[in-house]
């Protein structure tokens, strides 16, 4: 008899019950944010998580989405940790916001999920970090999956600054995410550059004072057009 087309084609690893699609996530997280997306094949992919380069057409339809489904399964956890800190600062500190606070409330749940140590999540942040510096295609990507939250962050900044113009914010937002993701990819630079005075995985060190430098910039370029 034919065998139908399906997930039963893979070639499973050891052990029962386990998740392929997850697998192959986790292996795709991991071969783009080393590669890039045109650095990497779905038969590399494949063969990172143990099964056949079908099932990969069969639950993704292409590479494309594939790293689409790679973006999109943390982006979906963040946007909520986000959103929910976003609006839980402007509930206790209302009539009182801070620039500093928001920026906070807004950037922390990236670092505690970086502080948790889990590797997916480490790759993930590299990604994004390629992805917003991929002129192409990059905006777009990060427009589609990240804008709902950036924009409920300027509207809630706003309100912290309400002197400040709306083009400035923005301008202050591109700045802030440059800097964010980049102490998020612990590349090791500012180790080499401080000769170890500083560690890039050190994020418990990195987080105040990215908080602070933000916060500043913002408060800058607001005191500055006024």
């Amino acid at each position: 008899m034919t065998q139908a087309a399906g997930p039963s084609r893979g070639r499973r690893r050891k052990g029962e019950g386990l998740d392929l699609r997850r697998a192959i996530l986790d292996a795709a997280e991991q071969l783009f944010s080393a590669h890039g997306f045109y650095g990497v094949t779905t038969r590399q992919v494949a063969a990172e998580a143990g099964v056949d380069t079908a099932l990969i057409h069969y639950y993704f339809g292409s590479k494309r989405g594939l790293f689409d489904a790679v973006f999109a399964r943390r982006a979906e956890i963040l946007n909520i940790e986000r959103s929910a800190a976003l609006s839980a600062y402007e509930a206790a500190n209302a009539g009182a916001l801070s620039a500093r606070g928001v920026i906070a409330a807004f950037i922390d749940p990236l670092v505690e999920r970086a502080l948790s140590g889990e590797a997916g999540w480490k790759n993930y942040f590299r990604l994004v970090a390629l992805v917003n510096n991929t002129p192409a295609w990059g905006g777009e990507t990060m427009h589609r999956f990240f804008d709902p939250v950036v924009r409920q962050f300027i509207d809630t900044l706003q309100r912290a600054l309400p002197d400040a113009e709306l083009r400035d914010l923005y301008w202050g937002y591109q700045f802030l995410t440059g800097s964010m993701m980049l102490a998020l990819s612990e590349t090791g630079r500012i180790d080499q550059l401080s000769e170890g005075l500083c560690r890039s995985n050190d994020l418990e060190a990195a987080r105040i004072r990215l908080f602070d430098y933000c916060a500043a910039g913002f408060e800058a370029i607001v005191k500055h057009r006024m």
